[in-house]
């Protein structure tokens, strides 16, 4: 367990940017009593409502653990422990229990934003050749 607690809504924001939504349109996917306003406020909450958190964890398509979970400083001492060591001790060191692989995620993140990204080339050109 870390000795500092997760901040929900600075993660929120991370796989809302790592995603490339804008808080607009978040906002749009949570409902009309949504604006980018109260988004922004909510990306500064330490502690978000489990409901609230669940609602924008299927917005961004997203398990709500990541939101949970996320902790950028353990991320990167696990990466550079990855990626520096010459042998395992070190990893075997850190004792992490997530329900889900980080590693897995975030590649998953990054191919749905590479999908989403094709996806609005497509429609780009679909527009400019209708003109």
């Amino acid at each position: 367990m870390p000795n500092h607690k997760v901040h929900e809504g600075r993660n929120v924001k991370r796989f809302r940017e790592m995603l490339g939504i804008k808080q607009d349109a978040l906002a749009a996917d949570l409902g009309d009593d949504w604006n980018q306003q109260k988004i922004s406020l909510l990306e500064q909450k330490e502690t978000i409502d489990p409901a609230i958190l669940n609602d924008v964890a299927n917005a961004l398509k997203i398990p709500v653990e990541a939101i949970q979970n996320f902790d950028e400083e353990q991320a990167v001492n696990i990466i550079s422990n990855t990626f520096t060591s010459q042998d395992t001790s070190t990893m075997n060191a850190i004792n992490i229990q997530p329900s889900f692989n980080p590693i897995d995620k975030m590649v998953e993140l990054y191919e749905r934003m590479l999908q989403q990204q094709k996806e609005m080339i497509e429609k780009l050109e679909r527009l400019i050749e209708k003109r």
